[in-house]
Parts: structure tokens; C-alpha cells; sequence
């Protein structure tokens, strides 16, 4: 099996990949991220995923490298992370009782001859409608400054997801469907049988 690297820090990221049974190792990637370049949506989520690559790439010869970036997309306007409390309330009372779109880049780079795949996925997320007292706990609670979006879907703000249309896993940074059908085109399967020798 080659070398596998997630080129992140994020633990959420981590802990989808975990899923997968594949043995991989961590190297963040120290690519500053610019959310105002002026591309797509779809192209900019692309573009950063390979930037966080291409970062960690030569520090391996013979590795396949995974890189993400994620973000919101509400009416054209990108969502990073909020890191203020004033700037996590604007976000949500942005999305409050909408939906939103949330969009992954991620690519895959084999460091060994170079060959790469970028993608982008989308999915949507509706939010119930949230009362002030409601949005001031939330970010009480400091789960949100960190987050694309100011929320999290895998921690308490869940509770304001009314429904989601497209790959749970997106939401939470890895879109895990699209990415493991990427790694068949590297060699990399999730589920194979081995003979025994």
C-alpha cells in the first residue's frame, strides 16, 4: 500500500478518513488560505485544496496526498470562519431559517509522478428558524468561531439543521463518497479483498 497523507490538521477531517480503514498519517498544510480571490465558488474551493497540496508536497517522494478546503456559499457570498463573536453573529443570523450551500474542494496529489485530481462538491443545508436568545448561546458556547459557516454540524449545531440535501461527510470537510471513488484512479481502494499468500 503507498504512503497516504491527509495534508490537514483538522480532526474532523481525520476522524471521516478513520472511517475508511486506510492507513494515513498527518501533515498540516502552512498554506494561508484567501477566501477574496476572484474565482468561483467551486473553482476557489479547487484552487485552495491543491495550493494545501502542493504545500506539503515535496516533503514526500512517493505518497499520495489528500488536501481540503471548505466553505459556505450563501448568496454568492463566501463564508470562511468567523474567529469573533460579532462576525459569527452576522453569519448566522445570515443563514437563519435558509438554506446555504456548502462546498468542499479536494484534491488528490501523487507526489511520485506528479499526477493530480481536483474536485469540488456541494451540499445543501437548510437552517430552522433560530430565536436571538438561541444564536447568542450558540456562540456562548465558542463552537462557532472556528467554524466555515459559524456552525458545526457534528457538535451542538446541529440542532438548527433542519435538513440536508447532498453527502453528510461534505458538511463536516470530506466529502467521503466522491473522494474514495477519486482514490480508485490512484490505486488506493477502500474496500478490496487480499488473497492470502
Amino acid at each position: 500500500m503507498r504512503k497516504i497523507v491527509l495534508a490537514s490538521a483538522s480532526p474532523r477531517r481525520k476522524e471521516i478518513l478513520d472511517i475508511t480503514g486506510l492507513k494515513f498519517s498527518v501533515h498540516k498544510s502552512d498554506y494561508e488560505e484567501e477566501l477574496n480571490l476572484s474565482l468561483t465558488p467551486h473553482k476557489l474551493a479547487r484552487f485552495l485544496s491543491l495550493k494545501k497540496a502542493e504545500t506539503v508536497a515535496h516533503h514526500y517522494r512517493d505518497a499520495i496526498l489528500i488536501a481540503a478546503d471548505t466553505f459556505i456559499a450563501f448568496k454568492n457570498r463566501i463564508l470562511g470562519k468567523p474567529f469573533t463573536d460579532r462576525k459569527a453573529m452576522k453569519m448566522l443570523n445570515m443563514l437563519n431559517g435558509k438554506g446555504h450551500a456548502v462546498i468542499t474542494g479536494y484534491t488528490v496529489l501523487d507526489t511520485a509522478n506528479g499526477k493530480t485530481i481536483s474536485k469540488s462538491v456541494t451540499t445543501k443545508v437548510y437552517f430552522r428558524t433560530l430565536s436571538d436568545e438561541e444564536i447568542a448561546a450558540y456562540i456562548k458556547s465558542g463552537e462557532p468561531l472556528d467554524k466555515a459557516g459559524a456552525y458545526a454540524i457534528q457538535g451542538l449545531g446541529a440542532v438548527f439543521i433542519e435538513r440536508i440535501d447532498g453527502d453528510f461527510f461534505n458538511v463536516m470537510g470530506l466529502p467521503l463518497f466522491s473522494l474514495t471513488e477519486s482514490l480508485k484512479k490512484f490505486g488506493v481502494h477502500v474496500l478490496q479483498l487480499h488473497e492470502d499468500v
